[in-house]
Formats: structure tokens, sequence, C-alpha cells
């Protein structure tokens, strides 16, 4: 199901679905771009790491796929420590790239926590990486390699909001899309940063009540 023109559509859509089923089967338009953050182990019951890797991969090409060819995928997502095993998400989005064809544009580092800072089992920062079939991000783009801070979080697993107006904020000056979806959107800080900075947004969460909160949340 393709998506209405852009000057027919609401500010903002937010859908109640399993994001690997809702993909496939709604072709987003070309003024469209995405960026999520996949969950983690934590919010799976009953998996395995194994398990929780394998639907990571699947669902990384799931979002790249999704993509328009001319347009970008953005992935937030911060490493963790499992079971003794050190889980580079950045290189699992990565991988999925390379079956699907798209490349990498840019990777930047967003600090969790001051440069130096001990942070134990947590790593103190985060991978911020876009990608494109048909895109080329401008080789100078003003950007800084690394983002000083994460900014707020809206609750546990959100992603910060100086990592979200950070990645908005380039692709509003960079590209063509004028329309944001999050597949994996929670309680909806990529949504509401996406509408404060003028831009359209499409949200696909599983959980009933996180939709609920992701169609109200205003920052």
């Amino acid at each position: 199901m393709a998506h209405a023109a852009p000057g027919d559509r609401p500010a903002r859509e937010v859908h109640c679905a399993d994001a690997l089923e809702w993909l496939p089967t709604n072709p987003l338009s070309d003024d469209c771009a995405l960026l999520t953050s996949l969950p983690d182990l934590s919010e799976f019951r009953r998996t395995t790491i194994d398990e929780w890797v394998a639907w990571f991969d699947a669902a990384a090409e799931a979002v790249l796929r999704a993509t328009p060819d001319g347009s970008v995928a953005m992935f937030y997502q911060s490493d963790v420590r499992l079971d003794g095993r050190w889980i580079d998400k950045g290189y699992l989005v990565q991988r999925a790239a390379e079956r699907t064809g798209d490349s990498l544009q840019w990777h930047r580092i967003v600090c969790r926590a001051p440069a130096g800072t001990p942070t134990g089992r947590r790593p103190g920062y985060a991978h911020l990486l876009c990608f494109s079939r048909g895109f080329r991000a401008p080789e100078a783009d003003g950007a800084p390699d690394v983002v000083p801070e994460m900014g707020s979080m809206i609750w546990s697993r959100a992603t910060g909001t100086a990592a979200c107006e950070f990645a908005l904020e380039w692709l509003r000056q960079h590209t063509k899309a004028r329309v944001v979806v999050d597949p994996f959107c929670g309680h909806g800080t990529v949504l509401a940063i996406a509408n404060r900075l003028g831009l359209g947004a499409i949200g696909v969460e599983r959980s009933p009540g996180r939709a609920k909160k992701a169609r109200q949340l205003q920052l």
C-alpha cells in the first residue's frame, strides 16, 4: 500500500503493528527516509542471544530493503555485553547492508557519557550510521564526526533527543526526504522531533500502549 501524497498526509501516523510484517506490505514513497533504533535482547522474552542476533540481522535488512533507492536509512545503536560476549550492533547493521547493496554514507559516534568516563558494562557511546543504495552524501557536510551528547531520553530505551536532532537536521539539509519513518518507534521520540523540525512522521510500534504515547508525544 503506497502512502498518500505528501500534501495529503497528516503530520504524524502511528501504526500498531509488527514492523517486519508492515514494512514489506507498505511501500514507502520517494520522499521518505528512515531513522530507527532496533530493539535490544532485553525487550524479548524467552529468546537466546543467538536467536536475537538472527532477528536483529533480519530486521536491519528489512529496514534497508524498505528504504527508497534515492533516500537514506539511519540507525542509532548502542553496543551491549551479553553473557561475556560483546555484541557490536553497528557491525550487525553493516553486515545487513552488504546483503542489500547499501553503501555506508557516514558513521558518527554519539557520546552517552563524557569522553574518558568509565561506564562499566554499558558503553559510553552509541553508533549513528547512515546508508543508501542510490543517494550519495556530500563529502564535506559540515557535521562533526563525534556528537558530544545523546540528549535526554523520553523512556529507558529511547533514542537521545540530541542524537535525533543531529540526524534529522542533517536529513533536512542534505536530502529531499520530508517524511521520517521509524519502524520501531517506541514512545515516539523520533516522530516528535521530526514534527518539530517541520517533517512529517510515520511510526510503527507493536505495543498498543507505546503506540498511543507515540501518537501524543510533543517535544
